[in-house]
């Protein structure tokens, strides 16, 4: 936003702000729908080389916000989650480009069909409107939310954290320099330029202003928006995720795997947070398991066998496997077989990401079809969980609820469906 158009929405009337950011996103989102996917591109392409541009000072930005994030004791896996640097800043802007490229999702035809009557009916891929988002602590969700919901014709209005605004702020200036200097508008994609948390709760009551709410966040954030939210939410909840051993797994592939899993990010969603190994292959898998996290630098919270495989396993209470940690910890624990896997995850799980280690192609069938979860795995990493692995260039989140979306949400995810119905002057009798 411009300075002027601050002065329009009081920063420190949340209401007013809220509804002004939401008057000219539908402005825009209005100007996005009669552009073709070309120009959506061109659009994406230059604020791509925008961010590359802007590199010195965003990242100039984002040392302000790792000084004070450090100032204020925030967790090495939370600094981790704010901190900027050339690679992760240019992996970002070629994340936009990979948005660009991406197969339309406006206007496609997800299925057509002819009634007997001779009416031609076609199932139409539209944009949902004005989309607000609510992440924290994360800088690079401005850009790619903003860049998704370019993509699929919607408006965003960002909300970040306070952690990263500086930062945020930055990335968000460049993007829609870019915009605009495609021909854009740079209404397409604003964010809320305070820190003032009733904007969240401004944005969760502008019913019939924004469209969908799309919070990705902390349990707590999570909460407050199915709460509070008088817009349709798409959830993101916690990342409880799971790497099962099974007692036919490999233990080479299993030791590269949960490493991976657990130690690679450990303040991404998708890092695994419990350990489940086969009772069968106890003896010989757990204490190389446990061994090698521990001495990776992973604090490991067990059960009696977790704890007898390693003296330096801490006892694992009735929270630690139902906790999202985004750190250096992991619960690990002995189940009887596939079917104690599926239970355990079924009790303790938040239906996000969960996987299976084993060589034995039908109790990963059996695992793959039971566990109720938004992502399952075999033989792989639950890092994996991400819209850029899957090719979706990049994604808002990984929504575990059932309606609209489940699983990464990425630009199609962003649309809704509309029927067309052609007919030759047919009345129904």
């Amino acid at each position: 936003m411009s300075q002027a158009q601050l002065k329009m929405a009081d920063p420190l009337e949340p209401g007013a702000l809220v509804a002004d950011l939401a008057g000219r996103g539908r402005a825009a989102s209005r100007v996005l729908a009669g552009l073709d996917a070309a120009a959506r591109s061109r659009g994406l392409l230059a604020a791509a080389a925008a961010l590359r541009a802007a590199a010195p000072a965003i990242l100039a930005a984002n040392a302000q916000d790792m000084e004070a994030g450090r100032a204020r004791g925030l967790s090495a896996a939370l600094l981790d989650r704010l901190r900027l640097d050339e690679a992760r800043l240019e992996g970002i802007a070629q994340g936009v480009e990979a948005v660009a490229a991406l197969a339309d999702p406006v206007n496609s035809v997800a299925a057509c069909w002819e009634r007997p009557n001779g009416l031609k009916i076609s199932r139409l891929r539209v944009p949902l409107g004005v989309i607000g988002i609510i992440y924290e602590s994360r800088p690079n969700v401005t850009v790619d939310a903003g860049a998704l919901c370019l993509r699929s014709g919607n408006a965003a209005i960002l909300r970040g954290g306070s952690d990263s605004l500086a930062s945020s702020l930055a990335l968000h200036r460049a993007f829609v320099a870019g915009l605009a200097a495609a021909g854009l508008p740079a209404e397409a994609v604003q964010l809320v330029p305070v820190a003032d948390r009733a904007v969240v709760g401004a944005m969760l009551a502008a019913q019939g202003l924004i469209d969908v709410i799309v919070p990705r966040g902390g349990k707590s954030l999570v909460a407050r928006v199915q709460a509070e939210a008088r817009v349709p939410v798409i959830a993101h909840l916690d990342g409880n995720c799971h790497t099962y051993v099974d007692g036919a797994a490999d233990l080479a592939m299993a030791l590269a795997i949960v490493r991976n899993a657990k130690l690679r990010r450990t303040g991404v969603c998708g890092a695994t947070e419990t350990v489940l190994v086969d009772r069968a292959c106890a003896a010989s898998h757990l204490t190389p398991l446990v061994a090698m996290l521990l001495d990776a630098g992973c604090a490991v919270r067990g059960d009696a066998a977790a704890q007898a495989a390693d003296p330096r396993v801490v006892p694992a209470s009735a929270a630690d496997w139902d906790t999202e940690y985004l750190d250096a910890i992991v619960a690990v624990g002995v189940v009887d077989g596939v079917e104690g896997a599926i239970a355990h995850i079924e009790r303790h799980g938040s239906h996000h990401t969960d996987a299976i280690v084993t060589d034995d192609g039908a109790a990963a069938q059996r695992f793959l079809a039971a566990v109720d979860s938004a992502i399952v795995m075999h033989n792989a990493s639950t890092q994996f969980a991400d819209g850029g692995e899957f090719g979706m260039g990049a994604e808002i989140g990984i929504s575990t609820g059932r309606l609209h979306a489940r699983g990464p949400v990425g630009a199609e995810q962003l649309t809704t469906m509309k029927y067309v119905v052609s007919g030759s002057g047919q009345i129904r009798p």
